[in-house]
């Protein structure tokens, strides 16, 4: 059997570290997905303010199983 598996985007930020935000993002989405199987870091930045970083920020795809298909 092969498993249906969904991706979706997801944006999060934390004032401590791109990991805080990672699973942040992970925390998030698994109040309203099921079956999280992977998250995929696209894209990270920071906010800077006065020379320091004061949000570290995150663009990610999250892979979720939907559901299971029938094999022949």
């Amino acid at each position: 059997m092969a498993q249906i598996v969904k991706v979706i985007e997801i944006l999060a930020q934390s004032e401590k570290s791109w990991e805080d935000a990672a699973k942040k993002a992970v925390k998030k989405a698994s109040k309203s997905v099921d079956n999280i199987k992977s998250i995929n870091i696209q894209n990270m930045n920071a906010k800077v303010e006065k020379g320091k970083i004061v949000k570290y920020r995150i663009n990610a795809k999250i892979s979720f199983v939907i559901g299971k298909s029938k094999g022949k």
